[in-house]
């Protein structure tokens, strides 16, 4: 059975401002999320699912759908509301964003019965990812808690116009996730690769670190797994107004009970991606070279 990819959509970029997901930055006008939908299909994947919100859905499907991918792949969409909670839980007075990545991802349990690989719909991964990525994947069909991502180098995900977060990995010598730790208001600074923790002192990173873009790979056993800690979580946070139920707050909850691994795939691809309106020239530019280079 061919792999889905689930594709979050249901930010609407804030730093950035807009529906970044929908700028043209390709030579022909072409979308980030185009690349990643076009380096899937010809990984091998046979779905694709969107995790939009109700709020923009018109306008994403008037651009997002399978005719516009030449019906080479189907195309469903999800939709990642406040009020789509478990039984017994609500919305807090006040609250305006959803609940986080892992809440997105809970959105697509009805339409997903097999592997599947998640990513932003605003990141450039690479071929090579995709490819590295479906390859594991459809060594997983029928298993469960075997879990996966690809890592990418620290340095080469970090931006010039500001701070950016990023799961920093830790692995064994067999190539599987021991821990994944949030790192916030990383940056280039005078002292080299630093992120800035919650008391505000700086701490240095080095720079071939492994980090998450959240390029993960699932068995359907997670949507089961991961709701059921969601329920704790709201069970602990849910009055919260900005508290956001994490992917690597699951993963690492599920390594360290027990109930999974995460192995850790390497890849030659780069990263790249719009965190704030300044990077898009350098976006355009390396597509183009891209396009130029015979890749697209």
């Amino acid at each position: 059975m061919k792999p889905t990819l689930l594709v979050l959509a249901a930010g609407m970029g804030s730093r950035y401002g807009g529906l970044k997901q929908m700028d043209g930055v390709g030579p022909n006008g072409e979308i980030i999320l185009d690349y990643s939908v076009m380096d899937a299909i010809r990984a091998g994947f046979g779905k694709v699912v969107f995790v939009i919100r109700s709020s923009f859905a018109e306008q994403f499907k008037a651009r997002i759908n399978a005719e516009h991918y030449g019906n080479r792949i189907a195309v469903e969409y999800v939709y990642q509301e406040l009020d789509k909670l478990p039984a017994g839980f609500s919305v807090p007075e006040g609250r305006e964003k959803p609940w986080g990545t892992n809440h997105a991802i809970l959105m697509a349990k009805e339409v997903i019965h097999e592997p599947f690989a998640i990513i932003n719909a605003d990141d450039f991964y690479g071929r090579d990812a995709f490819e590295v990525m479906a390859r594991h994947l459809e060594t997983l069909d029928g298993a469960e808690g075997k879990y996966c991502m690809v890592g990418y180098r620290l340095e080469n995900t970090l931006s010039e116009n500001g701070t950016v977060s990023r799961g920093v990995c830790e692995t064994d010598a067999n190539g599987l996730l021991v821990g994944m730790t949030e790192r916030t208001s990383i940056g280039r600074t005078a002292n080299g690769i630093e992120y800035k923790d919650a008391d505000g002192s700086m701490h240095p990173l080095p720079a071939d670190a492994t980090v998450s873009m959240n390029l993960f790979g699932f068995t359907p056993d997670y949507f089961a797994k991961s709701e059921a800690l969601f329920v704790d979580f709201l069970k602990e946070h849910g009055q919260e107004l900005k508290s956001e139920y994490y992917i690597p707050f699951a993963v690492n909850t599920f390594i360290h009970n027990g109930t999974a691994t995460m192995t850790v795939l390497k890849t030659t691809a780069q990263w790249f991606g719009v965190t704030y309106k300044e990077d898009r020239p350098m976006v355009v530019e390396r597509l183009a070279q891209l396009h130029a280079n015979g890749v697209y």
